[in-house]
């Protein structure tokens, strides 16, 4: 459909004519477009900060603890206390060979950590080297725990970020100094900056790790570990390898096999089914209601042009009466509307973009985005080609009706 320059300039001049009714037509689309680009952005901000609850950790992971029994067995009562311990490791090895990596982990409470004149209260973990294959770290200065640092009972730690920034205030690579812990001094050897919401033993950024044969000998542990984390061999099925480990475990420490609540098998695969879910039930929602005001908007559009038709029969008419073919009067309707969605829609884009720069302006720390919450180019690509697909349809019910005006018929109406 070809549109010429005079044609534009009388739409131009009938948009103008009509000015407070195109401005509250053209309200509805700019509203309808301003919710659906903020919308997906905050639905893209939501998906980025909920996966970074789950930073670093490998889909088919367990982690496993126990607590007291629920269910008597073999005359010993529930409510029973016991603890895992170092031999439970081997067990899942040679009994469940589906599992890739069977790892420990050992709390110690909140400790004071002292470096210098600077000290800050932490949460201590004891881990064993290969535990960063169940979490990964984001290690910014130095290097992990590795197996020398158990095997030579090294006293080296990894700090977590918060604790980097309280105890080294001054920045730079803390690498080589050390810490006091009650009365144990430890090398620092890394840094680590994961940030993820879900994290073992504590929030990861106020943690230091080290050794878990460090850990055990200081804290007189024992055998005794406070839970294990493992994972599955590729195409292993971490659901359908919970009741199994569950057995194994509780056949050592005389558990009922079936006590969920006694031996908790903690499933990562089943947070991120939900958490897939989550996103497409969101972005249905979000696609949902911006399309259904756009849909409103459109018809808003439609009504106008269908009223702004009837104020210009007599127009119509004569235009008819000089020479104008149907085509014309078409193309001039649909362009009419075509052009009052585009400009209204785009409008919307433009604030809604602003918006989530705003938004994404004040989620920046350090000069670092911590949450991006812009909408893609191709987004807003579809977004412009449905605002003109909906202006388009918007106006072919007003145009039909332009087109059947007879000449005739409108002049005698004016007269």
């Amino acid at each position: 459909m070809r549109i010429d320059l005079d044609t534009y300039h009388e739409i131009l001049d009938t948009l103008t004519r009509n000015k407070s009714r195109s401005l509250l037509t053209g309200f509805g689309v700019f509203w309808g477009v301003l919710m659906l680009v903020v919308l997906l952005g905050g639905g893209r901000g939501l998906r980025e900060m909920l996966q970074k609850n789950f930073a670093g950790f490998a889909t088919n992971t367990a982690m496993i603890w126990t607590q007291p029994t629920s269910k008597p067995y073999k005359g010993l009562r529930k409510g029973r206390s016991f603890s895992l311990h170092l031999g439970d490791m081997e067990r899942l090895r040679q009994q469940v060979p589906e599992l890739d990596v069977v790892t420990l982990f050992m709390f110690g409470g909140n400790k004071q950590a002292v470096c210098d004149e600077y000290n800050f209260t932490v949460s201590m973990m004891g881990v064993d080297h290969d535990f960063t294959r169940v979490v990964e770290p984001k290690i910014r200065y130095g290097r992990t725990l590795n197996g020398m640092d158990m095997r030579q009972q090294r006293k080296v730690c990894v700090i977590g970020k918060q604790v980097y920034n309280r105890l080294f205030p001054k920045g730079g690579d803390p690498c080589g100094q050390r810490i006091r812990i009650d009365s144990t001094y430890f090398q620092v050897v890394g840094v680590d900056y994961q940030s993820g919401g879900i994290s073992i033993g504590g929030d990861s950024e106020g943690r230091i790790t080290i050794p878990h044969t460090v850990f055990r000998r200081m804290y007189n542990r024992g055998q005794l570990v406070d839970g294990l984390a493992v994972t599955g061999r590729p195409g292993a099925v971490m659901s359908r390898l919970s009741g199994r480990m569950r057995a194994v475990l509780a056949r050592g420490h005389q558990v009922d096999p079936t006590d969920e609540q006694g031996i908790m098998v903690f499933n990562t695969e089943v947070l991120f089914a939900m958490l897939d879910n989550l996103f497409s039930g969101v972005n249905f929602l979000v696609w949902l209601v911006g399309i259904g005001t756009l849909l409103a908007g459109s018809v808003g559009v439609s009504n106008i042009m269908m009223v702004t038709v009837k104020e210009r029969t007599s127009e119509i008419g004569i235009r008819r009466a000089i020479g104008a073919t149907p085509r014309m009067i078409l193309s001039q309707i649909v362009a009419e509307s075509v052009l009052l969605t585009t400009v209204a829609g785009m409008s919307g884009i433009l604030t809604g973009v602003g918006i989530l720069q705003m938004i994404e302006l004040a989620n920046t720390t350090d000069g670092v985005l911590e949450t991006r919450f812009q909408v893609d180019f191709w987004t807003a690509v579809t977004a412009t080609l449905l605002l003109c697909v909906l202006g388009g349809l918007a106006g072919l019910a007003p145009a039909w009706r332009a087109m059947r005006i007879k000449p005739v018929e409108a002049m005698a109406e004016d007269g």
